[in-house]
């Protein structure tokens, strides 16, 4: 195997299974959930089926907090000993203070060598870009290439997706341009988008099976001629999830069905199923088998 140039470093918030990231060569630097008068870090000490079982019954809204600048200072020390240089992709910066720790920490690492990229995008496109950069990496590409694929993904990457309750948007100051959607008189299911960073509106629907299915429309959409390629992700809402992929099977590369990790949870909340995909011509990304 060609001898890795980038060492590919993303947060948490990426949500991709830990396995496949240590498989790929992804160090992901977890960020802490605050829930029922303890932290954990996301991920790590806490798994998203523990979360979203415990979560009918937390005595509190969880809240969430980004790592230090001293923990990425330490991640990127460690990997510069045998790496050339760090390209670390990060949560949207207008909905987490993760993307100004990890420059912070890059300032007292060793700047130079490290590049990081506010990807502008959370969850399952966010564990996309990682993985395109991871697999360009593994073939000995230098910064300035693994940089060029990430950038070439990201122009066409979309988010959709549905959420059970706006609440957990609202209480955790992440709603964004959706607040518009709040106080309706009418019972309605919001189909959202990351748009510029931060969560937007697209429509609204009367059922939840009519905004599932706008949203496996909207990422058929995305399509250029060659299929997309996909992640689907929810938080407790599996079966969901399974027949939004079911539904873009002839039309997408499903990579997988994952669920969203606690913290991305904590502000989506439960129920919430959605897509993060791109035309396919724009990068041929393969997960490694076994």
């Amino acid at each position: 195997m060609t001898a890795r140039r980038v060492a590919v470093v993303t947060d948490s918030t990426a949500d991709l299974p830990p396995e496949l990231a240590r498989r790929r060569g992804i160090t992901s630097v977890p960020l802490t959930l605050n829930f029922d008068g303890r932290s954990y870090l996301d991920g790590v000490e806490i798994t998203p089926e523990d979360f979203y079982a415990r979560l009918p019954s937390a005595s509190q809204h969880p809240t969430t907090s980004q790592p230090s600048a001293g923990r990425f200072a330490e991640v990127y020390q460690k990997l510069l000993q045998d790496h050339q240089a760090v390209v670390s992709l990060h949560i949207s910066s207008k909905l987490s203070g993760t993307y100004a720790s990890a420059v912070q920490g890059a300032e007292l690492a060793d700047g130079g060598r490290i590049q990081v990229v506010d990807t502008e995008v959370v969850s399952m496109p966010l564990g996309l870009l990682a993985l395109v950069a991871a697999q360009v990496a593994e073939q000995g590409a230098a910064p300035a290439q693994v940089l060029e694929a990430v950038e070439r993904v990201r122009s066409g990457l979309k988010t959709y997706f549905s959420l059970g309750t706006l609440e957990f948007l609202r209480r955790g100051g992440r709603i964004g341009r959706a607040s518009a959607l709040l106080g309706s008189v009418l019972q309605v299911k919001p189909v959202l988008a990351i748009s510029d960073g931060e969560v937007a509106p697209l429509e609204r629907v009367r059922t939840f099976e009519r905004a599932l299915r706008r949203v496996g429309e909207l990422a058929r959409g995305v399509d250029g001629g060659q299929g997309i390629c996909a992640i689907v992700g929810h938080s407790a809402a599996e079966d969901s999830a399974r027949q939004l992929a079911a539904g873009l099977k002839d039309a997408a590369r499903v990579l997988m069905i994952q669920p969203l990790g606690p913290v991305v949870g904590a502000h989506a909340g439960p129920g919430t199923v959605g897509v993060g995909c791109y035309p396919a011509q724009l990068f041929n990304l393969s997960l490694p088998s076994g």
